[in-house]
């Protein structure tokens, strides 16, 4: 098994040749010293340059962060080590280092110690804590010193590598190495020691276009790799993957497999020659320098290596240490928030042979196997006793049943089957494989196809032409997800129709039994990682989304700030796990009794969903609610609900007017009786619309309510009401449709609108005019006096108002034949009113006042529950604008 060495390009820069790069341990910066004599710092996260050092106009050959002083220390082809704070761009110190060019400098990492080497062939220790002194002299290379390094599991040795082909090993406090390692035909350009693990390796990189791997306990070279075709400029061991990366002149990164030393990539970015690259240890990142430029790229996969069992024991890998967590009970004693980071007990394991790139319990949990480097392990979960191993595979997947596995060797043609860790059989594809998956059945990826195989006579029981990342079976066999590039697809597995197809396999097609599996539903996202909860299929997508999809229906749980891999679903903690890449472990709330509810619910199977409604938690009952109403069962809805917004919607929705009274007696909110009133309207319930109007305080619905009803006593008092409230449009309008024109006049002039009040008593109340000219004359002089002066008074100049007389006249006759403001209006004689057969009328139809009693008991609204109407106080759009 091949490492799965994902490489992504996650920032790069174009710019003169760059000498050296670094990498800040906490920040997203790269810094790059370039031979025209600046240092750039970019963060590679924005893409963005964010400190720059104009050192000198000579080649900068070497620069490196000291963060816990919060320094950038750079080398020179002026023999000067100059000391910055990347902080506020000052120049901190500097000084005469050397009597040639300064090739490296290497920061001790814990110690105030600088080491610089150059091409005046000597190394040299400087202290700042006793203001640079330079505390000791290495000397014992012939030829320019071309970098230094500390050696990470014991920092008082360093190694240094030099163009007289030599490596030498030195110790602080000693002037003389402690011994030299050589092997290589031309000079050394790069060395770096290993930092995981117990190997005390050191790798070299030289101008024999070689890169060697020494053993410095041993004193020997254990192996030494060829294909570059020009000077090796950089080398590394990654301190996170277990990779060799170096860098050629070829202009070529090449990564190799630090354990079997095994060519996995060839990296080509098109910039030239490379000269140097960087790593920084916790991080999979990797920073290259080019002749054109700088390149950050990201190694390795994504996904971490670790598994959870069903009863919560958590597995996982770092580096080639294998440790274990137990997820249940976490939260016993302190409640523990969704998406909050657990805080794990871990026991250590010990180390694993290889390094374990994926782990799988299997279905029972009494076994765990570990892949990685074309082998498997097979351990016990508890102790990880070893049970079984294989090599030369390209994949490992458990089948439903827990003694029952399958591999896929390294010819890429033939699987084979274990049962109780022997093989049982093993079979080549007819389509090929390119991949395969455990579950229920043997699934097998060919380039344009996914087949299904019986684990039991390995014969073809579907052929889908699709091409599958991943495939998820549910516990009982019964539900499947086949997740791709693009989308998911949720199917049902017929087991019933297999057995029958079997029988009489002359009705077996070519692409074999149609019946098997059913699409119920498509995921239009792309699924990261999933696991199924009965007939609940829980997925984390490409947008870092936490959701769940039942019956076709999708149901956000959270949204995540970063990628994160469901490890598994605890149906007693009510709880589904997921874990990133850091294997830092988070967990979400999610009820059992919520998803077998919704699951039933699909079914239609209400009987059961009720037995399963009391266990569902009070503040997830909203969120099934939601649930229900989507799915069109808004009574039901109705009846889970506890917020009383959601309610009161809902009883809007499906008309319950007695359940909708009560919520908007219970909130007092404008907003609720209006919305009551406009289904009361719709419903002709007349009397509960009036009394939710008034509730609401909506003196426009009131006039239209009134109007409409001709209703002229509840007119009358709207307009008192009103005019107190403050709301003059619907006074005016409800005095005007009373005919009582004075008050409209009177309720213009108070509210300062003289000229509109003259105007209308021009056409409406003659008798009044000259009154009015004379308010207006006064108002308007204060503003301007000789517009004043022009308006004309009736009484003055009857000579411009010919027809005066003759309205006056039409007014008395007007006002005789109108009643009086607050008497009941005249009833219609008696021959115009058509016959009717009143005893049938009173038989059928009950009065208006019967009718309004009636329903004001059936929802409880009496007098007592209008309230106090006359401080009323609303914001209404008034079309006449004249308050």
């Amino acid at each position: 098994m091949p490492i799965r060495l994902d490489v992504k390009r996650k920032f790069s820069a174009r710019s003169d040749r760059v000498k050296c790069v670094d990498l800040h341990p906490q920040e997203p910066w790269l810094l790059a010293s370039l031979y025209n004599g600046t240092v750039h710092i970019w963060d590679f996260e924005k893409s963005s340059l964010v400190k720059q050092f104009e050192v000198t106009d000579l080649p900068v050959r070497t620069a490196k962060f000291v963060p816990r002083k919060s320094w950038v220390v750079t080398g020179s082809d002026d023999m000067t080590v100059r000391v910055f704070n990347y902080n506020t761009l000052d120049k901190v110190h500097m000084f005469e280092a050397h009597t040639d060019y300064i090739r490296c400098i290497a920061a001790h990492p814990t110690q105030s110690y600088i080491l610089t080497s150059s091409d005046d062939m000597l190394i040299k220790l400087w202290d700042w804590d006793k203001k640079w002194q330079c505390t000791q002299v290495f000397e014992a290379h012939t030829h320019y010193v071309m970098q230094v390094m500390f050696n990470p599991k014991d920092t008082n040795i360093f190694a240094s590598a030099s163009l007289d082909r030599k490596i030498k090993v030195w110790q602080i406090g000693q002037s003389v190495p402690n011994f030299t390692l050589e092997g290589h035909d031309s000079g050394v350009n790069c060395i770096d020691y290993f930092q995981g693990g117990d190997k005390p390796y050191l790798i070299s990189g030289s101008d024999d276009r070689t890169v060697k791997i020494w053993d410095y306990q041993n004193k020997n070279c254990v192996q030494t790799l060829e294909g570059h075709a020009q000077n090796v400029s950089a080398v590394a061991f990654h301190p996170e993957l277990p990779i060799i990366i170096t860098g050629s002149e070829d202009g070529t990164v090449r990564v190799w497999h630090s354990s079997t030393y095994r060519l996995e990539t060839t990296l080509n970015y098109g910039l030239d020659r490379v000269w140097c690259l960087a790593h920084c240890r916790g991080s999979n990142n990797v920073a290259l320098g080019y002749d054109e430029g700088s390149i950050l790229v990201k190694l390795g996969r994504e996904e971490p290596a670790m598994s959870m069992d069903a009863s919560g024991k958590l597995i996982f890998a770092r580096h080639s240490q294998i440790q274990q967590a137990n997820l249940r009970n976490l939260g016993a004693d302190v409640e523990i928030k969704d998406g909050e980071r657990l805080t794990l007990a871990v026991k250590d394991m010990g180390s694993c042979d290889i390094f374990p790139q994926t782990i799988q319990h299997n279905p029972n949990g009494r076994f765990v196997v570990m892949c990685g480097d074309g082998e498997f392990i097979i351990s016990t979960a508890m102790a990880l006793r070893n049970k079984a191993f294989g090599s030369g595979i390209q994949e490992f997947v458990w089948a439903a049943d827990s003694s029952e596995y399958a591999v896929r060797d390294s010819s890429f043609s033939k699987i084979k089957i274990y049962k109780n860790f022997k093989e049982k059989k093993s079979f080549s594809p007819q389509y090929g494989a390119d991949a395969i998956y455990g579950g229920h059945l043997l699934g097998v990826r060919s380039t344009n196809s996914l087949a299904f195989y019986s684990w039991d006579t390995l014969e073809l029981v579907r052929r889908i032409m699709i091409a599958p990342q991943k495939i998820y079976w549910s516990e009982s066999g019964d539900m499947m997800s086949i997740c791709t590039d693009e989308s998911c697809y949720i199917l049902r597995f017929d087991q019933a129709a297999v057995d029958s197809a079997m029988e009489d396999k002359d009705n077996i097609g070519e692409d074999g039994i149609e019946e098997s599996f059913d699409v119920t539903n498509e995921i239009p996202e792309v699924v990261r990682t999933g696991t199924w909860v009965g007939d609940c299929f829980i997925y984390t997508n490409s947008v870092n989304r936490l959701n769940y999809i039942v019956g076709g229906e999708i149901i956000t749980v959270s949204h995540l700030d970063r990628p994160m891999y469901i490890l598994g679903y605890l149906p007693k903690e009510n709880k589904v796990y997921l874990g990133d890449k850091d294997v830092n472990v988070v967990s979400y709330c999610l009820p059992l009794p919520v998803l077998e509810y919704q699951t039933c619910v699909m079914r239609k199977d209400f009987d059961t969903a009720d037995k399963y409604l009391p266990q569902i938690p009070d503040d997830q009952r909203t969120r099934v609610a939601h649930f229900l109403e989507k799915q069109g069962f808004k009574k039901q809805a109705l009846v889970v609900t506890t917020d009383p917004e959601h309610k009161f919607e809902i009883a809007i929705a499906v008309k319950d007017l007695k359940t909708a009274v009560d919520l908007a007696r219970a909130a007092q909110s404008e907003q609720r009786w209006k919305q009551l009133a406009d289904l009361a309207l719709n419903m002709s319930e007349l009397a509960l619309a009036k009394q939710c109007l008034i509730e609401a305080k909506d003196y426009s619905g009131l006039l239209l309510l009134a109007s409409s009803t001709g209703d002229r006593q509840a007119v009358e008092n709207l307009a008192m009401e009103s005019k107190e409230a403050g709301k003059n449009n619907v006074a005016f309008l409800s005095n005007f449709l009373l005919g009582d024109l004075d008050g409209c006049i009177d309720l213009l002039v108070d509210t300062g609108r003289v000229a509109e009040a003259t105007l209308f008593a021009r056409s409406h109340k003659p008798s009044r005019m000259s009154e009015l000219v004379k308010l207006w004359k006064v108002d308007l002089a204060k503003v301007n006096p000789k517009a004043a002066e022009s308006l004309a008074d009736p009484a003055d100049y009857p000579n411009l108002f010919p027809d005066l007389e003759e309205s006056l006249q039409l007014e008395k006759q007007r006002d005789a034949s109108r009643p009086v403001l607050g008497s009941p209006p005249a009833q219609p004689a008696a021959a115009s009113t058509p016959p009717t057969d009143t005893a049938n009328a009173d038989a059928s139809e009950p009065s208006a006042e019967a009718a309004a009693e009636e329903s004001d008991d059936d929802f409880g609204l009496g007098d007592d529950d209008l309230g106090d109407v006359d401080n009323l106080d609303v914001d209404l759009d008034d079309d006449l604008d004249i308050e």
